[in-house]
């Protein structure tokens, strides 16, 4: 398992978006990238502009790796249908992106290490692995001793996100399902998401 070996603001200012729309992202205030050289701008190439798109994809997801990033478009292309897309809908399945969408955690990095600490249920057994696809038909829950935590009750009770009409879920029951696999129009991003440029850098 990767660790995120930079802060999450430097991540927002290097790349020069609020990537996860947090009132709190150092690009409310400055928006160049950080260090010495942080504030001159250069006109970036095709290629450029194609890694920067994956780049911001893949860092809006938490603590994905490179290899597994790479596996899943791997698994976009064998898809029938759009490559982004399927992207999109396999990123989205994730179990921390669903178990984040539903609003019991308020980042994708509180959603990855409560699935890996053993706080989320799938179907009525425990699962600590972060990266399992979702299936339409999957429950997945809060485990019944781990609903006092405050960080799961101040991110429910939270208004700075809606969830998205592809998931539902019942806060009071602590429970919720992923009712389809979204499009790229459907997910909430804050920043504008370009799928189809990261299959054009991975298919250089």
């Amino acid at each position: 398992m990767s660790k995120r070996l930079n802060s999450k603001h430097k991540i927002d200012r290097r790349l020069g978006v609020n990537l996860w729309g947090r009132p709190k992202s150092p690009l409310n205030n400055r928006e160049y990238g950080p260090g010495q050289h942080g504030q001159r701008r250069k006109k970036p190439t095709d290629f450029g502009t194609q890694l920067m798109s994956k780049q911001k994809l893949k860092g809006y997801y938490g603590n994905i790796g490179e290899k597994q990033f790479r596996r899943l478009f791997e698994e976009a292309v064998r898809r029938k249908g759009d490559t982004g897309e399927n992207l999109i809908g396999l990123l989205e399945r994730r179990l921390d992106t669903v178990v984040y969408r539903m609003k019991f955690v308020p980042t994708v990095f509180a959603a990855r290490q409560i699935v890996n600490h053993g706080h989320v249920l799938v179907n009525g057994k425990r699962l600590n692995i972060a990266s399992y696809q979702v299936k339409d038909s999957d429950v997945i829950e809060i485990k019944q001793k781990s609903r006092e935590l405050p960080v799961i009750l101040a991110a429910i009770s939270s208004s700075e996100r809606d969830v998205p009409d592809y998931i539902e879920v019942d806060h009071g029951a602590f429970k919720g399902k992923l009712v389809r696999s979204p499009a790229l129009a459907d997910v909430p991003y804050p920043v504008q998401m370009e799928p189809n440029l990261v299959v054009e850098f991975y298919s250089r």
